[in-house]
This record gives structure tokens, sequence and C-alpha cells, in this order.
């Protein structure tokens, strides 16, 4: 079973994202801030889903820390966020995804797909 770990700061739409993944049959984990990832104490899923605006350290930043790690470096990141135009920088963090609130699961999971299959067209 794939393992998506989720990174948002509302916790309903935290827990709407936790149900969307584990009804499609991915085990999940979710944080509402995503601080404890710059001290590298997490278990490393397959997947992150990380909100762009975060309490604390944005979620951008969290995604370049986590293209710089070695051991996260080539796992997919999906940034998503209700702020619009925002692909140039999500693809300048490094992230594999992007996705602007509101959008559909089914979006959201063929995304993760592509992406875990390593079938997705890069951000551009």
């Amino acid at each position: 079973m794939k393992k998506v770990m989720i990174i948002e700061d509302d916790e309903a739409i935290l827990d709407a994202l936790s149900i969307i993944f584990t009804r499609a049959g991915y085990e999940t984990s979710g944080f509402i801030n995503g601080n404890f990832l710059l001290e590298g104490e997490f278990d490393i899923p397959d997947l992150f889903v990380i909100d762009k605006l975060l309490l604390g350290v944005d979620g951008l930043d969290i995604c370049k820390y986590l293209k710089g790690l070695p051991a996260t470096q080539h796992l997919p990141i999906i940034i998503l966020s209700a702020t619009p135009y925002l692909q140039e920088q999500v693809k300048r963090a490094g992230a594999d995804g992007y996705l602007e609130k509101p959008f559909s699961n089914n979006n959201l999971l063929q995304l993760a797909e592509d992406l875990l299959n390593g079938t997705n067209r890069p951000l551009h």
C-alpha cells in the first residue's frame, strides 16, 4: 500500500484529503504543519501532498528542503494552493505537481497516481 503524507493547516481540508486518499487505497498520515519535517524526524512516504500556505514554514520552503535531501529528493511532491498563478513558484521549488483549490477529487487522485507511476509530465 502506497503511503501519502498530507500537510494542510486547515483541519477540515486535512480530514477530507485523508478520506479521499484512504478510500482510494492509500495509507495516509496528516499534519497541520510541516515544521517536524525540517528536523528530519519522520517516516518517509511514497508521496507528499503539501499546502502552500501553512502556519510557520511555507509549503514551498518545505518542498525545496525535501527536494534537497538525498532520502526524499526523488519522491513526488504535490503542492496545493488557493492562491492563483503560482505555477512558476511551484516549479522553482521543485514540486512535481500543482493543483489550485478548488480541485476535483478525481484530478487529485489521477495526479497522485501518475506521479507515483512515473507517468506524469513535468510542470512547465
